[in-house]
């Protein structure tokens, strides 16, 4: 997910039973010897995660990188994980400076706000390890992950437009960023794709791709934010909506459950069913960021001694697997055979080039 500034995407989805325990948050590590982003046999290798504003638990991506974290455990025992929650932006720099004076062997930033000033607090450190969620890095210490999301929300734009039942689906994101930005346009080119097979005219809502402008939410976790942009789009017409925001979406999530049935949405990042379950009744299906599995990869690597290289990082895509349009849960049922098929090869066709997938705000 993410380029610049103070303004990031939380794309919803957590490890479900992660909760923000003052016991794994905020103790001090033991002080040991800085060692670049390798441990000595046996010694404990400290991974340290400074979350952004979403906290630990945001059913989003830093609840999906701490569980990345966790597991790394599974395959490299000595691996020490530690977290510190931001309270604001300007927690970004002191969380990431503690780890580098408390030798942590590799720091990871969570988010593209966090882009710049991980870019700055590693060029002046340049014997630590870090790596970064969610944006790129020119820094040869700093392991950048990033998803071309724009690859499965493609697959969602074709299953909401084939799913719709009034010919009119939305999207809306938090703030008007690239992480964010690069699902809502695989999305409407989605829905684009599939009126141009079925010769159909199923209009987006919320985002207008050439123009690069729609609607946000300007917030990552105002849930009532979330319900009154769901509620302006349903009143346009919508009845499936891929909310690019975070907690914010839960509000959309909560319109759904109210609606009866009306209007469903897909959700991004984890799987919706297993990170937000008391809406798993609302949600068609997810746009998966695997942000757990690339951590997790990430951490075993230099837990293992094995050289991080910054250059070309980690993309996850259709083909790798580090992005992809989840199962439809209960809606399994509803979805229509022939559109199931219709996916399947639209995803082989994608992975394969011969159709082509494209944004401005994909990972370069």
């Amino acid at each position: 997910m993410r380029p610049v500034r103070g303004k990031r995407i939380v794309a919803i989805l957590a490890a479900g039973g992660l909760t923000l325990a003052a016991a794994a948050c905020g103790q001090a590590p033991a002080e040991a010897p800085k060692t670049g982003g390798s441990t000595a046999a046996g010694a404990a290798y400290k991974a340290c995660m400074v979350t952004d504003l979403g906290g630990i638990d945001d059913k989003s991506f830093n609840a999906s990188a701490w569980a990345g974290l966790q597991a790394a455990k599974t395959e490299a025992s000595n691996v020490d994980p530690k977290f510190v929650a931001s309270s604001s932006e300007a927690s970004y720099e002191p969380g990431l400076r503690g780890y580098v004076t408390q030798n942590c062997n590799y720091i990871l930033a969570v988010g593209g706000l966090m882009g710049d000033v991980t870019t700055k607090v590693a060029k002046e450190n340049p014997k630590s390890q870090f790596a970064i969620v969610d944006s790129g890095s020119g820094n040869s210490n700093v392991y950048p992950m990033q998803f071309a999301t724009h690859q499965a929300a493609f697959l969602a734009g074709y299953l909401a437009a084939g799913y719709s039942k009034t010919g009119k689906v939305a999207t809306y994101g938090g703030l008007k960023i690239a992480p964010v930005t690069i699902f809502m346009d695989g999305f409407a080119d989605g829905v684009k794709h599939y009126n141009t097979v079925k010769g159909k005219d199923v209009k987006v809502l919320g985002w207008d791709k050439a123009a690069q402008n729609g609607n946000f939410a300007e917030s990552f976790i105002d849930q009532n934010k979330g319900k009154s942009v769901t509620q302006t789009l349903v009143g346009q017409g919508a009845d499936v909506i891929m909310p690019v925001a975070g907690g914010t979406g839960l509000g959309t999530a909560q319109v759904a459950k109210d609606s009866g049935g009306k209007l469903s949405v897909i959700w991004v990042d984890q799987d919706g069913c297993v990170s937000a379950a008391q809406y798993c009744e609302v949600f068609l299906s997810t746009v998966v960021k695997n942000i757990e599995d690339a951590v997790k990869q990430s951490v075993v690597k230099g837990a293992k001694g094995e050289t991080l290289s910054a250059t070309p990082g980690y993309v996850g895509s259709l083909a790798n697997d580090g992005v992809s349009l989840a199962k439809f849960n209960q809606f399994d049922s509803k979805v229509d055979a022939a559109l199931k098929a219709e996916l399947e090869k639209l995803k082989a066709d994608i992975v394969a080039g011969t159709v082509k997938v494209e944004s401005a705000n994909a990972p370069k």
